[in-house]
């Protein structure tokens, strides 16, 4: 796999290229190799500290690599993928299955549980009403979101533990995309701990970042309203970021901007919601859980579920671009609002 080597020399340079990791102490001697693609539908990119340009190239190639073959093999529109064999095939039979296929479907089913039904992989019937809605920039009709409702659940899909296989009881579609940059990472942090080196490595995947190795690094949050502003930043030596949603995926319909996360208990974009921004200080642990999933919560209990996991910390912005953070007392990173910059 050829990737695109770019050198990140310095805060300037950093800060210029919207929505990159800068390096906390920025020091223009500070600089690392910097490896992009375009996987899953997003720009994805991995940096390397602490190595030279052959042992850098290793890590992002593998990592690369690994990724590719996780949005090929579960993609829901790829036709030989996991996922398309399951939906052709689940409704008459049962489908035997692979461990990474069964954990993903079970997070799924406890995601499903944690948001009470918001959550859910059989959303396909949903999609297209809002593509069209989004292109003809008109809401789309009551009774259609209802009768889209009315074919989803993920009641329907049993994942059978002891067998490791899986059986839709109704004719509906799974679709894990919704969680598949966590899995990324998750990969992508297995590979790395396998991997010697004093290395200190950020892997992005869209509004996804993992790090590992002692760095400072932070995490600026943009305004969903106005381009390029930032209104925030976490700052953090070693973790994990996750957003949904912001501005790039609002669209805009009988001039009203929603959100393109959907709750899938109504059939409608979240209401009064811009975005989610989570930290936690490790991607194994339990406590981790992706933001969208978060979201469907509401910001209370979002929030809620927040201070049970260790370290972590959690900005939510509203439907009016109002910002709204949590922070655990224990946690090593840190929420700065703009209005602390000393360049603002």
């Amino acid at each position: 796999m050829k990737c695109k080597v770019k050198i990140l020399a310095g805060f300037l340079f950093s800060f210029i290229f919207l929505g990159f990791f800068i390096s906390c102490n920025n020091k223009a001697s500070d600089k690392g190799h910097v490896y992009t693609e375009f996987m899953l539908g997003v720009h994805s990119r991995i940096t390397v500290f602490g190595a030279d340009e052959k042992e850098a190239e290793y890590i992002a190639e593998t990592i690369f690599a690994e990724w590719d073959r996780i949005s090929k093999d579960f993609s829901f529109s790829e036709p030989y993928s996991y996922i398309s064999d399951i939906n052709k095939y689940a409704y008459l039979k049962s489908v035997k299955i692979n461990e990474e296929l069964y954990e993903l479907l079970r997070q799924s089913v406890n995601y499903y549980n944690l948001t009470d039904g918001a959550f859910d992989i059989t959303f396909a019937p949903l999609w297209p009403i809002w593509k069209e809605a989004a292109a003809s920039k008109k809401l789309p009709a009551d009774e259609d979101i209802k009768k889209a409702v009315f074919n989803i659940g993920l009641n329907h899909v049993e994942v059978n533990p002891y067998d490791r296989t899986v059986k839709f009881n109704k004719p509906v579609h799974i679709n894990v995309g919704g969680i598949l940059r966590a899995h990324c990472l998750k990969q992508g942090y297995k590979i790395l701990k396998r991997i010697k080196g004093d290395y200190s490595v950020e892997l992005k995947l869209g509004g996804y970042v993992l790090t590992k190795g002692k760095h400072k690094w932070e995490y600026p949050v943009y305004d969903p309203f106005k381009n390029e502003r930032i209104i925030g930043k976490i700052c953090f030596e070693d973790g994990v970021v996750v957003s949904s949603s912001g501005r790039d995926h609002f669209v805009q319909i009988e001039g009203k901007l929603y959100s393109h996360i959907l709750d899938i208990k109504t059939g409608y974009p979240l209401e009064d919601f811009s975005n989610l921004i989570v930290y936690f200080e490790n991607i194994e642990n339990d406590d981790f859980i992706p933001s969208v999933v978060l979201s469907l919560m509401g910001k209370s209990r979002a929030f809620e579920t927040l201070a049970q996991a260790k370290g972590s910390i959690g900005v939510w912005i509203d439907g009016k671009g109002q910002v709204y953070a949590f922070e655990n007392k224990d946690s090593r990173a840190k929420w700065i609002e703009s209005k602390k910059f000393l360049f603002f």
